[in-house]
């Protein structure tokens, strides 16, 4: 169950309806493979299997959970570097502690996002709280990582900081599905995150038999990737369950609908909606580098390498190698 939620959907803000004819139909549906971060936690790649022109200006995103952990279990990463993007790290349900070498930190939990743009370069570190390891508990929550265009890349790093309270709650005309806006717009809905690359991401809770049609930027991409449960995508309704990803073709507006059961652990539809405009730029990648030129690339290294991104701070968290992030 995710941690934010609303008493009453029908008291909430209504998505109007798209203009008709306007739907996007599916190019594919793609399974999750699954990975390893860190210490040892268990990733699904949500992507994988995506031609990365078509995620543009997407780059991957990471699936953790749902998992219940016990206690001594949860796991997280020691420090690392990054240059050239954004992470955006959506926490679900439980909570992950964080900390960069430019002094942003805290503890994101139960609907809260890290919205950390790399820029120049940052060191930055993600590890359970110590009452998590301690006690266990559930972790759900999925990491993005964002392109910053070209004149953007080394701009200074920066921080936000998006609580769960602040993000925008809709529902659908017929109040079967609570839409979160975390960032960028629905029906002249705004979410709180800012972004340097145009998206809209939205987490959305669908009772069983429900379906949306939503507007969607004509010039976005789209994908719905799918956290828990099982339901149907685009008009022509192609199957999708946990761990898959539809993308969608071109169009003004997306459909999507629950399946009329669920399981009992997860008794909704629980999928992520993400789209942005794509920038057609050359990308160059190495791990946590994400540049436009080999030649950047290799700049990159050599200035983690020579301290550059700056340092560790003294008070750093305790990294518990025993003990979710990503």
């Amino acid at each position: 169950m995710p941690a934010i939620n609303a008493d009453n959907w029908l008291t909430l803000p209504r998505v109007g309806s798209p203009i008709a004819g306007t739907d996007r139909r599916v190019l594919s549906v793609t399974t999750a493979m699954n990975g390893v971060e860190g210490d040892g936690f268990l990733v699904r790649r949500a992507f994988a299997g995506i031609d990365h022109r078509r995620l543009d200006p997407f780059i991957m995103m990471d699936h953790i959970g749902e998992v219940e952990y016990a206690p001594g279990e949860p796991k997280g990463t020691p420090w690392h570097p990054h240059r050239g993007f954004e992470t955006v790290t959506y926490v679900i349900d439980g909570a992950v502690e964080h900390q960069d070498s430019t002094g942003g930190g805290g503890t994101i939990q139960d609907g809260d996002t890290q919205w950390m743009t790399a820029g120049s370069g940052i060191l930055h570190i993600e590890t359970p709280p110590e009452r998590l390891v301690m006690s266990g508990g559930v972790v759900h929550g999925i990491q993005l990582w964002v392109n910053l265009p070209a004149a953007d890349k080394m701009i200074p790093p920066r921080y936000q900081d998006i609580r769960g309270s602040r993000v925008q709650l809709l529902t659908s005309p017929d109040g079967g599905a609570l839409l979160r806006v975390i960032a960028g717009e629905l029906d002249g809905h705004r979410g709180p995150g800012a972004t340097h690359t145009p998206i809209t991401l939205i987490h959305a809770t669908m009772r069983p038999g429900a379906q949306i049609t939503l507007p969607w930027a004509e010039e976005f991409n789209a994908l719905a990737y799918v956290l828990a449960g099982h339901g149907l995508a685009g008009a022509e309704q192609r199957p999708i369950h946990t761990g898959q990803a539809a993308l969608f073709g071109s169009g003004g507006a997306i459909t999507l609908r629950a399946g009329t059961t669920q399981q009992a652990r997860t008794p909704d539809l629980e999928i992520l909606l993400l789209g942005g405009k794509p920038l057609h730029e050359p990308l160059a990648q190495y791990g946590p580098f994400v540049m436009n030129t080999e030649a950047e690339l290799v700049q990159a290294i050599e200035d983690y390498q020579k301290g550059r991104f700056g340092t560790v701070p003294v008070d750093t968290v305790t990294h518990r190698s025993d003990g979710p992030g990503n």
